[in-house]
């Protein structure tokens, strides 16, 4: 999996880029992580209810294609799309997510955080705290979009929102739990454990975890 670090970038060219990417693969296009920062933003997945933007504050708000419900984005994420063909992975939906769950958690782990899954509530959580949101899009079996990891961003605007869709959620960052490396070096470790979590299995081993 080739990992591309392409730094802060607006979240609609980076969005739009995506199924762009798919649309043009062929057979031996190889699977890419684009690691990313975004401009403040609040982004509507598909199952989205503009009510749970509570006061946008002058953020812009953007509908867009991805499973789930409302989330920030800004500065200070480590987000990583996950542009990969399932079907040569030998992954389905749900391997997907377990497996970028299980990068984080790694990653995580790295620093010496221990991070866990909460069921129904895709992400990775720390003390319940929402540290990582998840929100994906399959289409023509390759996955686009990914997951956002809060390194020192700024937590406010979680609090502007629902976020994921549940009132008073809690946001953690790594930041306040010690971490001092910087944005680029938490993305590389997100990165390799990415690609070690979501390297091709054969079918026998999807469900095995």
């Amino acid at each position: 999996m080739k990992a591309r670090n392409l730094g802060l970038v607006a979240y609609q060219p980076a969005w739009r880029a995506m199924p762009a990417f798919n649309q043009a693969r062929d057979a031996q296009t190889p699977d890419e992580l684009w690691l990313v920062e975004h401009p403040p933003v609040f982004t509507l997945g598909l199952a989205g209810r503009r009510e749970h933007v509570l006061d946008a504050g002058g953020i812009p708000v953007v509908a867009t294609d991805r499973g789930g419900q409302v989330t920030y984005h800004g500065p200070g994420q480590a987000i990583a799309y996950v542009l990969l063909d399932l079907r040569r992975n030998g992954l389905g939906v749900k391997e997907l997510v377990r497996g970028i769950e299980g990068a984080v958690i790694d990653t995580l782990r790295e620093y010496g955080i221990d991070g866990a899954r909460r069921a129904g509530m895709p992400g990775v959580y720390v003390n319940e705290a929402k540290i990582a949101a998840i929100g994906l899009r399959i289409a023509r079996g390759c996955s686009y979009h990914g997951v956002a990891l809060n390194v020192d961003a700024d937590l406010a605007p979680f609090a502007r929102i629902d976020p994921c869709g549940y009132p008073g959620l809690a946001s953690a960052r790594l930041a306040d739990l010690g971490v001092r490396d910087s944005i680029n070096a938490v993305q590389q470790r997100l990165a390799a454990s990415l690609s070690r979590c979501l390297a091709p299995r054969p079918a026998k081993q999807l469900h095995d975890d």
